[in-house]
């Protein structure tokens, strides 16, 4: 089949398989006169090749899959559903929001700027969830989100109040004594509590950890709703005195 037959038999444009060719993705057989030419076996790729970009995998990432073995491709599949299951229960929890200020608005009356403060920070993390993802290996991503299922708002706010409580009380050790001992027991004490709460987070598991010290470690460039976030434990004083801490502690 030529070019035209063939993207009529696939469903697609010829600007598409233009730019499949360039990529590398679905290489046509060229005729002496330079014509692309299709052959059913063309089909079928090219079919795993749309299949895979409706579930929204980057085109370079479908050509690495597609060359790969079965069993990458299957591992490939499960990350990608891992990804679009953390995606489900941004929106569900979008949802959720958008519910909740219907149910709670009156005819004739103003909205709480609250609920729709709410609202807009959901969807505001839904379109930027992926921004933390690029410090951890697949296989700690995959990790996260099975963890992400039990990781309840009542779990996270419980979380939070913890680390806020730590770091008040490290900054209240600083105040009272700015040369206090990374080695000394209430410094080890702290550190303790710490290593504790990153544990709640990483499970114990070498690979999770790893990530979430390479994010820590690049704070000055997380986007700005993150640093937002993070505000309350931003101090550089605390960072760097927990890191002497947790090295007296090795």
């Amino acid at each position: 089949m030529n070019i035209q037959e063939f993207a009529t038999l696939a469903g697609v444009t010829v600007r598409a398989l233009h730019h499949y060719d360039r990529l590398g993705l679905l290489k046509a057989r060229r005729t002496p006169s330079g014509y692309r030419v299709y052959e059913e076996r063309e089909l079928e790729r090219l079919e795993q090749i749309v299949a895979l970009k409706f579930l929204g995998l980057p085109l370079k990432q479908i050509g690495r899959l597609l060359d790969r073995t079965g069993f990458e491709l299957a591992d490939g599949l499960r990350m990608q559903r891992t990804v679009l299951e953390q995606k489900r229960r941004l929106l569900d929890r979008a949802i959720q929001a958008i519910r909740a200020a219907e149910h709670s608005i009156e005819p004739g009356r103003r909205a709480e700027s609250a609920l729709l403060t709410k609202i807009i920070e959901v969807i505001e993390m839904q379109n930027d969830n992926s921004w933390s993802e690029k410090y951890y290996s697949p296989e700690a991503r995959e990790k996260i989100a099975a963890r992400a299922k039990e990781w309840t708002p009542e779990l996270q706010a419980e979380v939070s109040k913890k680390w806020m409580d730590l770091f008040a009380e490290v900054e209240a050790l600083l105040a009272e004594d700015a040369a206090a001992d990374p080695a000394g027991e209430k410094a080890q004490a702290l550190g303790a509590r710490w290593k504790e709460l990153v544990k709640g987070f990483t499970g114990g598991d070498a690979q999770v950890g790893a990530g979430l010290n390479k994010l820590y470690a690049d704070r000055p460039n997380w986007p700005a709703q993150a640093k937002e976030q993070m505000a309350p434990f931003g101090s550089p004083r605390v960072w760097e005195f927990m890191g002497r801490v947790m090295k007296c502690g090795l």
